[in-house]
């Protein structure tokens, strides 16, 4: 599909985007703005989305947004409907990723990850999705990571977190299979964000860029595909992990680096991100 059928697919669509205040969720607000779709985006932290709408256009409606509070998230999606009319596209983004040991992770940020990484978006599908199936149509992207399906030394939390929001989604599909709604699971690699900061990525896997993430989004959304690998050549990876044996996938993650890219890092190069994610500030990928 080139340029200019994409954008006619996509303009005048509704579309609301949590976490966007930066990252993977400001990059598809501008790759949809751009293209014609009426943008509304959400994030915990209120001045820094407010400031991402101000980049982007005076027709882009920036929310605080907290995807954990059910009223919030209410609200958002309401403040979305009334700029702009029934919404077409929930984009579940907001998500927090703490890395290193397993048993040097508290309880409580554990339990934070889950809240805001799985919780977040099952609150945001239950209140998108009475109105998407009374209209019987609209779409639900769900913002995973290719961590939720392989281990993940270092990231157990957020690997967790990952694998939940990709049977979520997959269940969703199946369960509102004759309602109209479509469900898309994106499953990114290392992508240039806060939450790789001091990491030095996997090898012969190229670091994406949040732009690359917000293309297939974008494409997502067009074709409404269930699930979305990137890059792309992961998908026959990950498909075929399960046939190949233990010995031989842990292998091969050892080969690239996957064991150990959350377990040796710059933890002064995540300081500041370490930092806000532990406050109420921040919630973006």
């Amino acid at each position: 599909m080139n340029e200019t059928q994409l954008a006619k697919r996509i303009q005048g669509r509704v579309v609301a985007i949590t976490g966007a205040a930066r990252g993977i969720g400001l990059a598809t607000a501008a790759a949809l703005h751009r293209r014609g779709a009426n943008v509304v985006i959400g994030d915990i932290d209120e001045s820094a989305v407010l400031h991402a709408a101000a980049t982007l256009g005076p027709d882009v409606e920036a929310v605080r947004l907290d995807i954990t509070d059910e009223q919030s998230f209410a609200a958002f999606l309401a403040r979305a409907e009334e700029r702009f009319g029934p919404l077409d596209v929930l984009i579940n983004n907001a998500g927090i990723m703490p890395i290193g040991p397993f048993l040097d992770e508290s309880t409580a940020l554990s339990k934070r990850v889950l809240d805001i990484n799985v919780a977040g978006p099952m609150i945001g599908m239950r209140a998108a999705l009475p109105g998407m199936i009374a209209r019987g149509q609209g779409h639900v992207v769900n913002v995973a990571s290719i961590a939720g399906t392989a281990p993940v030394p270092g990231g157990l939390s957020y690997a967790a977190s990952k694998a939940a929001v990709i049977s979520m989604t997959e269940s969703a599909r199946v369960e509102f299979a004759k309602s109209g709604v479509s469900f898309t699971c994106v499953m990114p690699s290392f992508t240039n964000t806060e939450l790789i900061a001091g990491t030095v990525g996997t090898k012969f896997v190229p670091t994406l860029e949040p732009e690359d993430v917000a293309e297939a989004i974008v494409r997502g959304i067009v074709s409404r595909t269930p699930d979305m690998y990137l890059p792309a050549i992961l998908g026959p990876i990950v498909r075929t992990q399960p046939l190949i044996g233990r010995r031989l996938r842990d292998w091969m993650n050892h080969l690239l680096g996957a064991d150990t890219a959350f377990l040796s890092f710059d933890r002064s190069a995540r300081s500041g991100y370490d930092e806000r994610i532990t406050s109420a500030s921040a919630r973006s990928h």
